[in-house]
C-alpha cells in the first residue's frame, strides 16, 4: 500500500483536526494520502499531502480515472452531502473494477439512503420508530405520463389521517434545504399548488429555496431534541459513536449549526440508547454498510425517533470523535487498508461543545481560549461557498464543569468572547 485517496466535495477543514492526524499517521509508515476534492481551497496546514482540485460537475467516471491516474492503491469517500455521496458510490463501482477497493457504501444501499421515503420504510422494517408520513409523487401530481384525478383529494386525506402539523421535505437533499413546515390543509393546498407551478415553469411558484416541484416525504412534526449519530464499519464490525445533541426539533426547520452543539452525559437518553444501537447496527449489516453513516434522530418521550439514515459522514462527525475519542478517519484508512477495525458501542470520553463564534474572532483571543480551555478545532465555518463564521470545538472531562464554567466567564468579561448569549448556553449545559 503506498498511496490512499480521498474523496470530498466540501471543504476539508470541517474535518479537521482529525483528517490531518490521519493523514500524517499514513505518511509515518510510508504512505501518501490523496485529496480529490471539488470544493473549498487546501493547503498543506489543512491536508499534508497530494491535493488535487476537481470541477464541481465531475462525473463518477471523471473522479475514478483521476483518482487511478495518480495511482491510488485504495480510496476513502468522505464526502458530503448525500447527492456527493451517491456520487462517491458510483466512483467506488468503477474504482473496485479496476482494483482500486473503495471505503463506500455499494451503490445499491446507497441509492436507498439517499431516499428519504425508502429510509423511512428500511427504518419501519428494523423495528425503528419513525414520522409517520406519506410520499407525493411530482409526476402524478402534475399529471405527467399517467393522469390520477383522485391523486390530490387522496394527498388531503392521508394528511387529516395523519395529523397536523407536517412537515414536509424533499425525497432528495438534506442539510434541511427545502423542508415547508404545513400547520393547516390551507397550507399544504399552497405546498401542492406552488409544486405544479414549479413543475409547470410558472412564475408564480411559492416554495422555499431549494429544489422545486421535486417529489416530497410528507410528515409527522415531531418535537423533542434533536440528536446525531455516527456509525463507522464494515459487516461484522461496526462502531457506534456516542450520540451528539444538535438544538430542538420542531415545526419549523432551523439551520443544521443555529443551537450550541454537544456531547456529553444525560443518563436517560444514554439508557434508552443501546437497544437503539444495536438495532442500527442490524441495519448496518443488513444493507452492507461499508464505510460510514450518520443518524439523525429525535429524542422525544423517553424513545428516539429516526429522521434520516445518511450513507456518509455527518455535519457532527468532529464533535462525535472529540467526545469519543475515536478517530472516524483513522478507522476508514484501516478499513482501506485491509486492517481490523474496533466494533460496539464507543464510550464517551468526556464532554465535547461545539459554538458559531460569529466572524472574525481575533486570532488573540483564540490564543487566549487555548490556553483557557483545551480547543479541538477553530476555524471558519463556509457552506455553499457561505461563511457563517468561526466555529469552535472544546472538550473537557466530567467533574470539571465548574472550572470550565468560570473560566469561559472570565474570558468573556475581558473579551466579549464567548458571545453572552453561547455563554449562557454553556453554563446552563455544564450547571445542570
Amino acid at each position: 500500500m503506498r498511496k490512499i485517496a480521498f474523496l470530498r466535495s466540501v471543504g476539508i477543514r470541517r474535518a479537521d483536526p482529525y483528517i490531518q492526524r490521519a493523514v500524517r499517521a499514513l505518511a509515518a509508515e510510508g504512505i501518501e494520502a490523496g485529496l480529490f476534492h471539488t470544493s473549498g481551497a487546501a493547503g498543506d496546514e489543512d491536508f499534508p499531502g497530494h491535493r488535487q482540485r476537481l470541477d464541481r460537475t465531475v462525473t463518477p467516471r471523471e473522479l475514478a480515472d483521476a483518482v487511478a491516474a495518480w495511482g491510488a492503491d485504495a480510496a476513502v469517500s468522505i464526502s458530503l452531502p448525500c447527492e456527493n455521496a451517491l456520487r462517491d458510490a458510483a466512483a467506488k463501482a468503477f474504482l473496485d473494477a479496476e482494483g482500486i477497493p473503495t471505503v463506500m457504501t455499494p451503490l445499491a444501499a446507497t441509492m436507498l439512503l439517499v431516499d428519504k421515503w425508502e429510509t423511512k420504510r428500511l427504518c419501519e422494517r428494523a423495528g425503528l420508530p419513525v414520522p409517520e408520513g406519506f410520499r407525493v409523487d411530482s409526476d402524478l401530481l402534475a399529471g405527467r405520463g399517467l393522469a390520477v384525478p383522485g391523486y390530490r383529494d387522496a394527498l388531503r386525506v392521508r394528511a387529516e389521517q395523519t395529523g397536523y402539523p407536517l412537515m414536509a421535505k424533499p425525497v432528495w437533499d438534506s442539510t434541511s434545504t427545502g423542508i415547508r413546515a404545513l400547520r393547516s390543509p390551507a397550507d399544504l393546498d399552497a405546498y401542492l399548488d406552488g409544486h405544479v407551478a414549479a413543475l409547470d415553469g410558472r412564475p408564480d411558484a411559492h416554495l422555499p429555496p431549494g429544489p422545486a416541484g421535486v417529489s416530497a416525504v410528507v410528515e409527522q412534526v415531531v418535537e423533542g431534541d434533536l440528536c446525531s449519530v455516527d456509525i463507522v464499519g464494515r459487516p461484522g464490525a461496526y462502531r457506534v459513536l456516542p450520540p451528539c445533541w444538535t438544538g430542538r426539533a420542531g415545526a419549523e426547520p432551523v439551520f443544521t449549526f443555529a443551537d450550541l452543539r454537544w456531547c456529553g452525559p444525560r443518563a436517560e437518553a444514554d439508557a434508552a440508547f443501546g437497544e437503539v444501537a444495536r438495532t442500527l447496527v442490524d441495519l448496518c449489516e443488513s444493507l452492507g454498510v461499508y464505510g460510514s453513516v450518520n443518524v439523525d434522530m429525535v429524542h422525544t418521550g423517553g424513545r428516539f425517533v429516526v429522521l434520516e439514515v445518511n450513507p456518509r459522514i455527518g455535519g457532527a462527525t468532529t464533535l462525535s470523535c472529540a467526545a469519543s475519542g475515536t478517530n472516524t478517519f483513522t478507522s476508514l484508512t484501516r478499513m482501506a487498508r485491509g486492517l481490523p477495525v474496533t466494533g460496539g458501542t464507543a464510550r464517551r470520553a468526556g464532554w465535547a461543545i461545539e459554538f458559531l463564534a460569529g466572524e472574525g474572532v481575533p486570532p488573540e483571543v483564540v490564543a487566549q481560549l487555548r490556553r483557557s480551555v483545551s480547543v479541538v478545532t477553530a476555524h471558519e465555518l463556509v457552506i455553499d461557498g457561505a461563511s457563517h463564521g468561526d466555529i469552535v470545538v472544546i472538550t473537557l472531562a466530567e467533574g470539571e464543569e465548574e472550572r470550565t464554567v468560570k473560566t469561559l466567564t472570565e474570558l468573556h468579561e475581558t473579551t466579549g468572547f464567548p458571545a453572552a448569549d453561547v455563554m449562557g448556553k454553556i453554563s446552563s449545559l455544564l450547571n445542570r
